[in-house]
């Protein structure tokens, strides 16, 4: 679905004809991000079943991390957790459901995380992970390891629909927003500015941010892949249409009426109500075409979630 904001217009393509959209010197920038297998199951040393997801990193150690806790009976801080024969974890805090936990291995912890972690697939998908999944969900340019769920806007693409990009001259880069919580914590204040967003981790390398200037310089078009990689550039921006370079954190928070900085475009996914990413994409398209693009989506029977189909917005 092809979003006009200008005209307020809709069009119905296939996602094969996106280069048609777009124009020579026009700049692609998508989430390299690789979703890694954050989610362990192990026992404590009652025999209870324990279920942890690792979120993010404490003080950049793979030893500790944030996490979420659920399993059965109480569990408290200084419980032994053991994931496999040589993988071991020690909860640090706990409340709510949320966490800390400190592992410990006979190797290295992130070898063993991936050799014994499963993908964390969205809870809508009714069935356990399977090994081939942790090929399957994730973008053919995931790179950096460190999301707990894929850019689901950037699994429409495949490499020839790449190169045929490429080949009418659109320039491609990417940033790395490691997706945690904070894309999918759904809003629940009473007023949407008191909503508080988890912060996520952001890399934007010197040379996208070269890309995305020049780019601004020939008054081309930056078009942002999914709402994390629009998160990205908007909290780097540097106020006259390009970001800065450098890596940290964000916490931004973006809704209506929020003024864009960097981008001119957006592919995203059909969100679900009530969800920040909702808002972002309300805010960029307008809320009334977006109200009306979901209820073409509804009647033409269009798929919803990480699986379903997108739309660009320009």
């Amino acid at each position: 679905m092809i979003l006009h904001r200008g005209k307020g217009t809709i069009e119905h393509r296939a996602f094969r004809d996106l280069p048609s959209f777009l124009n020579p010197g026009d700049l692609l920038v998508m989430n390299n991000t690789r979703v890694f297998p954050a989610r362990l199951i192990g026992k404590k040393e009652t025999g209870g079943k324990v279920e942890i997801l690792l979120i993010s990193q404490t003080n950049g150690t793979m030893e500790e991390w944030n996490v979420l806790i659920k399993g059965s009976g109480k569990i408290r801080p200084k419980a032994q957790i053991q994931f496999s024969q040589e993988l071991y974890g020690e909860v640090k805090e706990v409340k709510d459901g949320k966490g800390k936990i400190r592992l410990s291995s006979q190797g290295e912890v992130m070898d063993l995380i991936r050799k014994v972690g499963r993908v964390p697939l969205p809870p809508y998908i009714k069935r356990e992970d399977e090994p081939l999944d942790k090929d399957r969900y994730q973008t053919v340019f995931a790179e950096r390891e460190g999301s707990i769920a894929a850019p689901t806007a950037g699994l429409h693409f495949t490499q020839d629909l790449l190169q045929s990009l490429r080949d009418q001259g659109v320039t491609i880069a990417c940033i790395t927003l490691h997706i945690g919580l904070g894309t999918f914590v759904p809003v629940k204040t009473r007023n949407v500015e008191d909503h508080a967003m988890e912060a996520e981790w952001v890399e934007i390398s010197e040379q996208t941010s070269q890309e995305i200037g020049q780019t601004r310089s020939r008054g081309k078009r930056i078009i942002a892949v999914g709402t994390t990689t629009t998160r990205a550039l908007e909290s780097f921006s540097d106020g006259n249409g390009g970001v800065k370079c450098g890596k940290e954190i964000t916490s931004l928070f973006i809704y209506p009426p929020y003024h864009f900085k960097v981008i001119d475009g957006l592919i995203t996914n059909f969100h679900l109500p009530k969800s920040t990413l909702m808002m972002l994409v309300s805010a960029f398209a307008g809320k009334d075409l977006l109200a009306k693009a979901y209820q073409e989506a509804i009647d033409k029977k269009y798929r919803f979630y990480s699986y379903g189909d997108a739309m660009l917005i320009i």
